[in-house]
């Protein structure tokens, strides 16, 4: 396969997450390059006519020669707070667009940050945390936010189950930074509040005790919109999964591989004296990241696309527009609080 300036790099392609992401493009028709540390594990678990480069966040001429001749990075390999920044640095040496899907707040950080001024040069977009966790919140939160200054965000995500990948797990071994919160307009450690009311979910998830656990949502949305609090809250019975070592690993449930996981995520943006509500439903938090990630990519090689800059998800596109098309092609159910179809009785319901 000869890869053209449109191709697709993929660094972490036999990873959980970067598996699905891998067949999520190839299903789109996209040219994929597929990037891992082990030669075998690429050899292994790619589909056959797919491409497979070698290269090492050790090795940095080794990422740019995997990236070479591709327009796109996605980087779906943790812990982000080890890869991000040499995977993101070679990504925009060789003229590409890089993704990547942390849920890991430092990274996120350090990714706005520090590559803001090299995408910038090299006329490219940096977006980090472009997944479910991170990237689907910010979506959320600005398909509904109006201009101007923002009282709350309030991120609710229910998991009837949380198996945690290899990965993941390794991902929290490694992260032990505090965790952030927006108060009064600035980042600050979370303290967690003993009293966090239950929340009302749809469907079979309904009523569930909270904690207030943030991820890389609340770098992202910090970013690029002028909110004077931020609060995310997760189910206590999915932290109580992860926490478990005993918790197995996601298991294939159908036939693309998605485990039986069903999730909620519902945003609540407070604005000039009014409350909007807007929430997703969906099946596997790894598996939904891939159509997050490719629905973004496919616009940065649009030709139309001009942007620069370490930028947050809905920085770098429109978030109705990626919302809409998610919803469209049943990658996910969208109710926006714009309109009645997307909203019935059993949506997006709140505190309880």
């Amino acid at each position: 396969m000869n890869p053209t300036r449109a191709a697709i790099a993929i660094f972490g392609a036999a990873g959980h997450t970067g598996r699905f992401v891998v067949q999520e493009a190839l299903r789109r028709g996209l040219v994929v390059v597929a990037v891992g540390r082990d030669a075998r594990k690429l050899d292994d678990s790619l589909p056959s006519g797919v491409e497979w480069r070698v290269a090492d966040i050790a090795d940095p001429s080794s990422l740019d020669r995997a990236f070479a001749g591709c327009s796109v990075v996605i980087n779906c390999a943790g812990p982000f707070l080890d890869t991000a920044a040499p995977v993101g640095a070679a990504a925009l040496r060789g003229g590409c667009h890089y993704l990547d899907v942390t849920a890991e707040q430092g990274s996120a950080q350090a990714t706005l940050a520090d590559l803001d001024a090299p995408a910038q040069a090299a006329g490219r977009v940096a977006i980090p945390a472009a997944a479910f966790y991170g990237g689907l919140a910010d979506l959320l939160a600005s398909s509904v936010a109006a201009p101007g200054p923002i009282d709350a965000i309030t991120v609710a995500i229910g998991l009837d189950h949380w198996w945690p990948t290899v990965g993941t797990r390794r991902t929290g071994e490694r992260n032990t930074a505090p965790r952030m919160v927006v108060k009064e307009g600035h980042l600050a450690p979370l303290v967690p509040s003993p009293q966090v009311p239950d929340w009302r979910f749809s469907g079979p998830l309904g009523r569930q005790a909270m904690v207030e656990i943030p991820f890389s949502e609340v770098i992202t949305l910090a970013h690029h919109l002028p909110v004077h609090n931020i609060r995310s809250l997760l189910n206590r019975s999915a932290l109580q999964d992860i926490r478990d070592a005993a918790t197995p690993p996601p298991v294939a449930a159908d036939g693309s591989g998605r485990s039986a996981q069903q999730f909620e995520m519902v945003v609540q943006v407070e604005q000039n004296g009014t409350a909007r509500t807007t929430c997703v439903r969906g099946q596997d938090i790894y598996a939904v990241t891939a159509p997050i990630v490719i629905e973004v990519a496919q616009r940065l090689i649009d030709p139309a696309f001009q942007r620069s800059g370490a930028l947050a998800l809905a920085q770098a596109v429109d978030a109705v527009d990626v919302l809409q098309s998610l919803h469209d092609a049943a990658a996910l159910q969208w109710w926006g609080a714009d309109a009645a179809w997307r909203q019935p009785a059993d949506a997006c319901t709140g505190t309880a």
